[in-house]
């Protein structure tokens, strides 16, 4: 994320992974609608091994600005590409073909309550996963970096 060329290392998860593949290599044009839910490819920096990390995620919009939860599913802790960019939070996004930085950073308890709706929408089940953890599951902000 530094514009040298570093091999990036795709979500261990294998049907993540297999998504994350078919994006890739379509260039976005497989992909973006996942079960005809919107996702994006993050790219994170890892916070112990700084090799870059990248997984693909169901994304909401407000105005230019792409959200994401950090759900992980309701467990009890937070996903790894989430500790990864608060430990660093420039980060490289793919949505369909569209390739740009930007900076993530979580929503605040204002933000969150604004913008909760609007992912849930998205994604009804991410009331069902805050419902089952005790954690405060992340609301995330990825802003175009400039």
């Amino acid at each position: 994320m530094d514009g040298r060329t570093e091999e990036i290392l795709d979500s261990p998860t294998g049907w993540v992974a297999a998504h994350v593949r078919t994006y890739v290599e379509s260039d976005g044009a497989k992909g973006h609608l996942y079960h005809g839910v919107p996702t994006l490819l993050l790219t994170t920096r890892g916070r112990r091994s700084g090799k870059l990390r990248r997984t693909a995620l169901i994304y909401g919009r407000d105005g230019d600005r792409h959200l994401l939860v950090a759900s992980n599913g309701g467990s009890p802790g937070h996903p790894a590409w989430y500790l990864n960019l608060t430990a660093d939070p420039a980060v490289e996004v793919q949505v369909g073909p569209e390739k740009f930085a930007a900076r993530a950073r979580t929503a605040t308890a204002e933000e969150k309550r604004a913008l909760w709706p609007v992912m849930a929408e998205v994604f009804p089940t991410y009331d069902g996963y805050q419902a089952k953890t005790s954690r405060d599951i992340p609301l995330v902000i990825l802003e175009r970096a400039q």
